[in-house]
């Protein structure tokens, strides 16, 4: 069986995102923020589906120059088989379609995997918000780093 490719998720895919959320994330988005998300024009949800279940997602958020990752995550027994890439390369093609100049992002600043993945996909490092994010062992604040990839031109 091929991997899925991502594709864009409408309302009825609502319980199945909080689900996703729910089971894969210290800190899950609520069932409001995936609500807008999923009604805002200015953004859109990418799916990933497999025997009809829901094992990842992406929201990109069209902004007036530039495209914002506002979520990316594939359910913790489906890592590691570059179902990220495939997110993030549907991500990259939209922001392009809505001809962004940069597609930014921010990321806890201790999520080395992830920054391996922005890295590769081209996104640099452009700043760091201190204590920006609840420490995942609940024992303080830690560090989001921010990021970007150029687009235009591309």
């Amino acid at each position: 069986m091929s991997d899925p490719s991502p594709v864009p998720l409408g309302r009825s895919s609502l319980a199945a995102l909080v689900e996703l959320e729910r089971v894969s994330q210290p800190y899950p988005l609520s069932a409001a923020q995936l609500k807008a998300a999923l009604t805002d024009d200015a953004d859109v949800v990418l799916g990933l589906e497999e025997e009809g279940g829901l094992i990842g997602h992406a929201i990109l958020s069209r902004q007036p120059f530039d495209a914002e990752l506002q979520a990316i995550l594939v359910a913790p027994h489906q890592r590691r088989r570059g179902l990220g890439v495939a997110l993030m390369e549907a991500v990259i093609a939209q922001a392009r379609v809505w001809k962004s100049e940069r597609l930014l992002l921010e990321v806890r600043a201790a999520n080395a995997p992830a920054i391996t993945l922005y890295r590769r996909m081209g996104f640099a490092e452009d700043g760091r918000r201190r204590d920006y994010y609840p420490s995942l062992d609940g024992a303080g604040r830690e560090d989001a780093l921010l990021m970007s990839c150029r687009l235009s031109g591309a």
